[in-house]
């Protein structure tokens, strides 16, 4: 096999960190949700047109992961009167997380159940799963399919890991500076929006879900919608009243009062050059929107309007400084009492605040910044990504844009929505992007 040569040599990497790490707020709090049935997972597609050399992509992820030490971690054994989760840098994997799965017809569906119904364990390092899915066993095309357990590390931080190991497999290398994922400092939280404080509107359970476990999922490739020239408003705002707009049909369709509704929405703002923190690294505001607003179904001139106020919610959310899931959280995780004790406690505030619990989630990757180029296997020609959707939200939308397409991914908690409901929300969310290209159109705009 060819052995792993990039062609500019730069300084050799930094040694791996060692030692342990407290859990941050976002893993503790994931730590201590953890539900079997619904597992937290992120799953990362990653489509080429051809396929890798297979001993050469392994070792260069392999390598991408020492080269970023902060992913190689496993959760440490504790005693029950330990005071906090820790991390254990581990500075080498303790099993090969690269897989290269049966190929043919049915592989890459297989994968993808795998993804949603798996997680890598988080007391083996790295809490992460890289298959190299071919539909065909013939040749062409091929699937890096990764699943990250979402207690340890996000979406955006894992592709961060998976371009150094492009960069590595091409032999294009730019010198790599390892980090640790340093914790954001609290602020005050920014004023409420939209639909205030009164209880979100949930997403309408399907007929036939019938309290199934497990995830769902439906990816869908997209024109990135236009906008006006000088818009006030990005593509985030579009999809974040796309989505509004999709539930509130949905839920009008199931006979639902409207309510105000809530969309949690991350916010990235790592760098994304070698230097990005591995980690969880997001924090989660909520965006509101006020039932007169989407109810009944706007028309252009409300649609435009809806979309100025969207965006004046999101800034105002961006610019205000906050801790990742907020003040109550960062007190839940405080090691005044051992972390079982804390644990119990956070369990029962969900099940209690679960009425309160925003509508749905939108994590908006935005265009992908790397070229993913895998040499003689080609670039990446689409990415796309889900995030967990356990209950009580139960949907999940997810979307990233690669070549000038949007990619777009609904995932669903079977316990409240079927393959058929998906399908239906879909259609729903890609009339009303449509919608908003018309508006663009009609106000002479040349697109994004």
């Amino acid at each position: 096999m060819t052995a792993l040569q990039p062609a500019r040599p730069g300084p050799p990497a930094e040694p791996a960190a060692s030692g342990r790490i407290p859990f941050p707020v976002v893993d503790e709090i994931s730590r201590h949700c953890v539900r079997e049935d619904e597992p937290e997972t992120v799953h990362i597609e990653v489509h080429l047109p051809r396929q890798p050399d297979p001993e050469r992509l392994r070792a260069a992820f392999g390598e991408a992961l020492r080269r970023h030490p902060r992913i190689l971690v496993r959760e440490a054994p504790r005693p029950w009167y330990r005071r906090r989760y820790e991390w254990e840098l581990t500075g080498t994997p303790d099993v090969d997380p690269t897989r290269f799965p049966e190929p043919g017809p049915g592989a890459l569906e297989r994968a993808r159940a795998r993804a949603l119904a798996e997680a890598p364990p988080l007391s083996v390092s790295p809490p992460v799963r890289l298959e190299v899915v071919r539909p065909s066993p013939a040749g062409g095309s091929c699937v890096l399919l990764l699943t990250l357990n979402h207690t340890a590390l996000d979406g955006p931080a894992c592709l961060r890991v998976l371009a150094t190991a492009a960069e590595l497999y091409g032999g294009a290398l730019s010198p790599v500076r390892s980090s640790v994922a340093a914790p954001g400092r609290p602020g005050p939280p920014p004023a409420r929006t939209g639909g205030g404080a009164a209880r979100p509107a949930r997403v309408a359970p399907a007929t036939d879900a019938r309290g199934r476990g497990g995830n769902g999922l439906l990816l869908a490739e997209l024109p990135v919608p236009g906008r006006p020239a000088g818009a006030g408003y990005t593509v985030n705002d579009q999809l974040l009243v796309a989505t509004c707009l999709m539930i509130a049909r949905w839920n009008r369709l199931h006979d639902v009062p409207p309510r105000p509704m809530r969309i949690t929405m991350p916010i990235d703002e790592r760098p994304r050059g070698a230097e990005m923190p591995i980690g969880n690294g997001t924090r989660l505001v909520e965006v509101g929107f006020a039932a007169r607003e989407y109810a009944p179904e706007p028309g252009p001139d409300a649609l435009a309007a809806l979309l100025h106020r969207t965006a004046e919610r999101t800034h105002a959310l961006k610019s205000a400084p906050r801790p990742q899931l907020g003040h109550a959280a960062a007190l839940l995780t405080a090691p005044a009492v051992p972390v079982g004790m804390r644990a119990a406690l956070t369990r029962g505030l969900r099940r209690a605040a679960a009425p309160w619990t925003s509508t749905t989630l939108l994590s908006n990757i935005g265009r992908i910044s790397y070229p993913l180029d895998f040499a003689e296997a080609g670039r990446a020609e689409a990415v796309w990504f889900s995030a967990p959707a356990s209950m009580p939200r139960g949907l999940t939308v997810t979307t990233a844009s690669t070549g000038g397409r949007l990619h777009l991914a609904l995932r669903w908690s079977r316990a409240l929505l079927d393959d058929a409901a998906g399908r239906r929300l879909c259609d729903f969310f890609t009339e009303y992007l449509a919608a908003m290209t018309d508006l663009s159109a009609d106000s002479g705009g040349d697109g994004p």
